[in-house]
């Protein structure tokens, strides 16, 4: 289904849709406020990565930091959704509009907007843009948010470990790219540093430049059925909108899901599955986002890198799962990992 390119203003109230969408990233545009009168000091604008609003992950961590600036703050939010298989002319022009129309900060979510915002920003020197992992592009008025993924996931490798009674985990990245490299590296670095002789089995669903591989549930669900199929029964998905497909096959199978991004257990739009969701690797893009949005409107934007790790709670591992929070061992190895990543005595890598 091609997705259609809006660019809208909205209120505290629009919380509703992101509950209401589906995993499958189904949702209406809305306008839910009015910009005729809005400033740079009041108006703070979001382009979502693929899969947009409602993928029940990335973006929708991105969203939630927005609607807390909104309720906290009193700025309104102007939403811009990608298309299918768009460009970076695309990009360009998306950006483009939301700097011209006032907003401050301009935030690209997502690696993907690297290029685009490296165009546009010396363009728009009065104007923050921030991008989500990225530090490629860099410039007096750029905000480089990241994270140590790898540090998350080496938690969630150590929690696969400890869980799986076949001593095979599965790990399925949307995109073969560097930064969801990372996601893997840490992962297998915690299984095998928990149990050497277990067995992680790795499938990436899509190639650059094709990055459908982060859009598509099928694939996701297609590639964890195989991996079950293999004896994994915990399945790590780090694919964005089609890491829902392998939540809805790791369920269905009576497998461990483990999520990514946002505490998928809590999504309601994976309400269905949520037993079978272990824990999620999340990363506090939530954070991120309204930091930025408040350092704009106090007169002190941040630029450069601003890096989120284990040591800040900048990624973690969720814990809403009850089951979870009864596997005591378990618990008490990741707490252990927690404490030595922090002190320095393991060292994650941030390639395979």
């Amino acid at each position: 289904m091609r997705r259609i390119t809006r660019i809208a203003t909205v209120g505290v109230a629009s919380a509703a849709l992101a509950l209401t969408a589906t995993a499958c990233g189904g949702k209406k545009s809305t306008d839910a406020g009015s910009s005729d009168s809005t400033t740079a000091a009041s108006t703070a604008a979001i382009a979502y990565d693929i899969g947009g609003r409602g993928d029940q992950s990335f973006n929708d961590a991105a969203y939630a930091g927005a609607e807390k600036a909104q309720a906290d703050l009193k700025v309104k939010v102007k939403e811009a959704e990608p298309t299918e298989g768009e460009s970076d002319a695309d990009k360009v022009q998306r950006l483009t509009e939301l700097a011209r129309s006032g907003a401050n900060p301009v935030i690209g979510v997502g690696f993907a907007y690297a290029p685009a915002i490296k165009k546009v920003a010396p363009k728009f020197p009065k104007t923050t843009f921030g991008i989500i992992d990225d530090t490629s592009v860099t410039g007096a008025n750029v905000a480089n948010m990241v994270f140590n993924e790898e540090q998350g996931s080496y938690l969630a490798g150590v929690a696969a470990a400890k869980a799986s009674k076949t001593g095979k985990v599965g790990f399925i990245g949307g995109v073969e790219v560097p930064l969801i490299k990372k996601f893997e590296a840490g992962y297998v670095q915690g299984v095998k540093d928990t149990n050497p002789k277990a067995e992680v089995l790795t499938q990436y669903l899509s190639q650059p430049p094709n990055f459908e591989g982060f859009a598509k549930p099928d694939l996701g669900k297609a590639a964890a059925q195989g991996q079950i199929a293999k004896g994994a029964d915990v399945v790590y998905a780090a694919a964005g909108l089609a890491g829902s497909g392998s939540i809805e096959a790791a369920s269905t199978a009576g497998k461990w899901a483990i999520g990514v991004d946002s505490d998928q257990y809590n999504q309601a739009g994976l309400a269905k599955y949520k037993d079978k969701i272990l824990t999620s690797v999340t990363k506090d893009v939530s954070d991120a986002v309204f930091n930025l949005i408040k350092s704009v409107k106090d007169g002190k934007p941040q630029t450069g890198e601003v890096r989120y790790g284990l040591d800040k709670d900048g990624v973690g591992l969720a814990d809403s799962n009850p089951q979870y929070k009864s596997m005591t061992e378990l618990i008490a190895a990741v707490e252990k990992a927690k404490a030595d990543i922090i002190a320095g005595k393991v060292k994650v890598k941030t390639a395979p």
